[in-house]
């Protein structure tokens, strides 16, 4: 998620989605051409531009690359390259992954051949185990808190005013060791001025463990996913907190039978599953029940449904996993793929 400077009403997780998405189709990419890309899924990627998840750091760099962007696009709207950056305390770019906020101090340098960040930490954050490599240099001074440093093997615990430098290709990872939020310095000299580092200091674990949302999946037994979501008469809606499911519930969902007595005669199967406003009114409906979630999970439903579906804010996956726990295991990890294909 990022937080931008705006005079809109819009969220931040609205105007990074909003930023992805016009990057996107000025560039003429589908959500599949964009996914094989940038390697990511495209269930991760819908979600984002619709506004519905913090993506990480590396989320970020994998769409910078992909659409051959500094990574600084994401903080503003604006790029000018500058020779002097003059940042005010008050003013700093900033945009915040899950519980980790990093402020840009070299927003639109030249070049960027220098990488400053001011990174706050709550306990326990980090850039996650997988030990990080790059080129350059990198230096960290702990303002605040507390912050380990492996590298190459060896451990270094920093406190307030203790710092870091060292050659940047020694696998090296971090984290906040303390029990209060930590803030540190941290400044990036890359080799190759092209290498955006910033991504690859936050790992996809990390990204998980930042999900806290309730998605609902279409049912018919509390078990397994249903094909159909016109006819299936429940949603299992799962709360995530911190990437862990900790709570479910079965709840009724409206299906067509109870729409027929407002019916003149027999609704085809087209009609039941078209565009029109009267179809969309009973998709409305049929939603009601999970308007507090921000993904369904379904195995088959109607082009109209699944537009009806975006159109109120709810973000629709269809897959082809049955089992509910495996698809939102899947879901969790960003694994879980979009089989528009499937939709009728």
């Amino acid at each position: 998620m990022g937080t931008f400077n705006a005079t809109n009403q819009m969220t931040a997780e609205e105007l990074l989605g909003k930023k992805i998405r016009e990057l996107r189709t000025g560039r003429g990419f589908s959500l599949r051409a964009l996914a094989k890309l940038s390697g990511l899924n495209i269930n991760t990627l819908c979600l984002v531009e619709n506004g519905k998840s913090s993506p990480s750091v590396s989320t970020l760099q994998q769409l910078a690359t992909a659409f051959n962007v500094p990574m600084a696009v994401f903080f503003e709207t604006d790029r000018i390259e500058k020779k002097i950056i003059f940042t005010p305390s008050g003013e700093r770019p900033q945009a915040t992954f899950g519980s980790t906020q990093m402020q840009n101090l070299g927003k639109d340098l030249a070049g960027s051949v220098v990488q400053p960040f001011v990174v706050t930490l709550m306990p326990g954050k980090g850039s996650g185990d997988q030990m990080i490599v790059h080129t350059g240099h990198e230096f960290v001074y702990c303002l605040t808190g507390s912050v380990s440093y492996s590298i190459e093997g060896s451990e270094y615990e920093l406190n307030s005013g203790d710092s870091l430098l060292f050659e940047a290709h020694l696998p090296h990872c971090w984290k906040n060791s303390g029990n209060e939020a930590a803030q540190l310095l941290l400044v990036l000299f890359p080799s190759d001025n092209r290498e955006e580092l910033g991504g690859r200091h936050f790992s996809p674990e990390l990204e998980r463990q930042d999900i806290n949302m309730k998605i609902a999946i279409i049912t018919e037994d509390g078990k397994t996913i249903s094909q159909h979501f016109g006819r299936a008469p429940y949603y299992l809606v799962m709360t995530i907190e911190n990437g862990k499911v900790i709570n479910q519930e079965l709840r009724d969902k409206l299906g067509h039978n109870q729409f027929h007595e407002h019916s003149h005669g027999n609704v085809s199967h087209t009609e039941e599953h078209g565009r029109d406003p009267s179809s969309h009114d009973k998709h409305v409906n049929m939603a009601k029940a999970i308007e507090d979630c921000e993904v369904l999970l379904c195995g088959g439903m109607g082009m109209g449904a699944y537009e009806s579906i975006r159109r109120l804010g709810i973000v629709p996956v269809v897959t082809d996993i049955l089992d509910i726990e495996t698809a939102a295991q899947a879901f969790i990890d960003g694994k879980l793929i979009d089989h528009t294909e499937l939709l009728h």
